[in-house]
């Protein structure tokens, strides 16, 4: 055999008519659609070059032994699984040529080039190329350098104006990624010529129109949510790779916050008005977004156990310095030799790391009925809810009489930024505005308009209803325990994080409740808060007579019996009932 190496003589002009040279051909397209174009198993191309190259290889009289082929694989990037492959195959073989149909179908990049010549030169191999003339002579290499350049360049310059093409169809209101579920995609003929566009899915449309208006009314988690739609019949669109199948739950949550649902086409951070048709209105939309900031504001994940105090009530055990630990209260459940399930509070600190914490697991429904009397001590008084209800009425007589003026205003002040916002994209489109400009800017009037949006919706309502509205609201402030003890759990839930940050629990049954604005204020002013907005109770919860658990944060050999328990984990040792 004849010695193969780096060398500067082509190894296939060492072979005599005995000894045939030996070639290998690659071929590549850069899309799925080539590979299939015309209903052809290969389309049009591939066949094409493996003629052209099998020519190559004929004419220098070489015997074709593999061939590489690569469908729908781009070459901006050198790592194609069948050109490692074509590398690996000259490497351990001989292999005299290497035959491609052009120089850009191994590299768009002249740094993968050079890498990929470089491999093949020192594995004793020939590049040959069907439509230039390159070869190991200066002109040849010079040729083969520029037909590099020249395809780096096409390849960075047709990114470019992708590029530009796909903002300039969000700038028109088209939509310049794949359609989210709810809607798809359609081709239309307009004048003789083809054109895509997006329109409703009839099919799954209804489903994500559920699932907004569901979520806006606070009774469900994404997670529950996202079970209820899937089991309703909710699976994203099928495409030619992958069938119909149910959204994940990261996808879900996407589809929540995505605005193309209110006509919004949000492309590279920008805003643009879309032309499709929206399929939820803005109103619901943000009721959606602001459940899903309360959600993780409370950080209510709600995987396993739901309740109405998850993410309201933390920790309020103090150490020896007397620090309270203010860890999140999370369920964990133990049952029973007789099967009965007793729900507890754990602290998650205790739960991560047993000697951080030595708060003792709190009974669920004593913790319900401890903060149902702990809205005793948050009432506001009667004479300063007289005072705050005739400051308000005031103020409300003063907005009758401004209330003109001020809309005026401020429909003023909203056509000019509306005409602003347009001249900045028209400026954006002759491209004398720099995207990340116009960025910052559709975000500042974004701001601006949506504050304008919310005074014109007070302006425009009724004074009178207002009135009665709040004289209702003052009285339910007023006697906040009575309209706490009534409620359903979701309104408990909702009372308890419109009036306080959180709850602090202790074992021994105190309770200290860190208020929001402007309850803080309203109810200091009443002597009820101190400073920081802080309510303390530290009266020790009731016992319960019947049965024999404590009413209290339990002790361990207080929480059920020992046998009858599941196994414990070694993640939570402290749940396991000691023998």
């Amino acid at each position: 055999m004849t010695p193969r190496g780096n060398t500067d003589t082509p190894a296939w002009s060492e072979h005599g008519h005995d000894n045939p040279l030996t070639a290998v051909i690659y071929l590549r397209v850069s899309t799925k659609d080539q590979a299939t174009r015309g209903g052809q198993a290969e389309g049009f191309s591939i066949p094409a070059q493996r003629d052209a190259c099998r020519r190559k290889a004929a004419a220098f009289g070489a015997v074709v032994v593999e061939e590489f082929v690569d469908r729908g694989e781009s070459a901006r990037s050198a790592n194609r699984p069948e050109l490692q492959r074509m590398l690996a195959y000259v490497r351990d073989n001989r292999v005299d040529l290497t035959v491609v149909h052009k120089v850009d179908r191994l590299a768009r990049s002249r740094a993968d080039d050079v890498e990929i010549s470089l491999a093949l030169k020192t594995a004793g191999t020939t590049l040959v190329s069907c439509s230039e003339n390159i070869d190991e002579t200066p002109s040849g290499m010079l040729l083969h350098g520029i037909m590099s350049s020249i395809a780096e360049f096409y390849s960075r310059n047709l990114a470019n104006e992708v590029n530009k093409g796909l903002v300039q169809k969000a700038m028109s209101g088209g939509t310049p990624f794949r359609a989210p579920v709810g809607y798809q995609p359609v081709r239309l003929f307009e004048n003789g010529r083809e054109m895509r566009s997006v329109e409703v899915d009839p099919e799954r449309a209804p489903f994500v129109v559920w699932a907004f208006k569901t979520y806006a009314t606070g009774e469900w988690t994404t997670r529950t949510l996202h079970d209820e739609v899937t089991k309703r019949g909710l699976l994203s669109r099928p495409s030619p790779k992958r069938p119909a199948r149910p959204l994940a739950l990261s996808a879900f949550n996407d589809m929540l916050k995505n605005p193309y649902y209110i006509g919004t086409v949000r492309y590279r951070g920008v805003d643009y008005e879309g032309k499709h048709e929206p399929l939820i209105d803005k109103q619901t939309f943000d009721e959606v977004q602001q459940q899903l900031e309360a959600h993780n504001f409370a950080g209510e994940k709600q995987r396993v156990h739901h309740h109405y105090l998850k993410g309201s009530v933390f920790c309020g055990k103090q150490n020896d310095h007397g620090k309270e630990c203010g860890c999140r209260l999370i369920i964990c459940n133990a049952t029973s030799r007789s099967k009965r399930i007793y729900p507890y509070f754990v602290c998650i600190g205790r739960q991560r790391s047993p000697t951080s914490c030595s708060q003792r697991a709190l009974l669920i429904e004593y913790i319900e009925q401890a903060i149902v009397d702990y809205y005793k001590t948050v009432e506001l008084g009667d004479d300063l809810r007289l005072q705050t209800e005739q400051m308000i009425l005031e103020r409300i007589t003063e907005l009758r009489e401004t209330a003109g003026t001020e809309r005026q205003q401020l429909v003023t002040r909203q056509r000019r930024a509306l005409n602003e916002r347009a001249k900045m994209l028209e400026a954006h489109y002759a491209g004398a505005l720099p995207l990340d400009l116009l960025k910052s800017e559709q975000e500042r009037l974004g701001s601006e308009l949506n504050y304008i949006e919310e005074r014109l919706g007070v302006l425009e309502l009724k004074f009178d209803v207002v009135e009665t509205h709040l004289k209702a609201s003052l009285k339910f402030v007023g006697n906040l325990h009575t309209a706490y003890l009534e409620a359903n759990q979701r309104i408990r839930r909702q009372i308890n994080q419109a009036i306080f940050e959180r709850f602090l629990i202790a074992d021994a049954g105190g309770i200290t409740g860190q208020l929001r604005a402007p309850f803080d204020l309203l109810l200091q002013a009443s002597g009820t808060a101190d400073q920081d907005g802080l309510v303390r109770l530290e009266a020790e919860v009731k016992e319960k007579p019947r049965g024999p658990l404590r009413p209290r944060g339990l002790s361990y050999e207080q929480m059920v019996d020992p046998v009858g328990l599941e196994p414990t984990t070694s993640a939570m040792p402290w749940q396991r009932s000691p023998s």
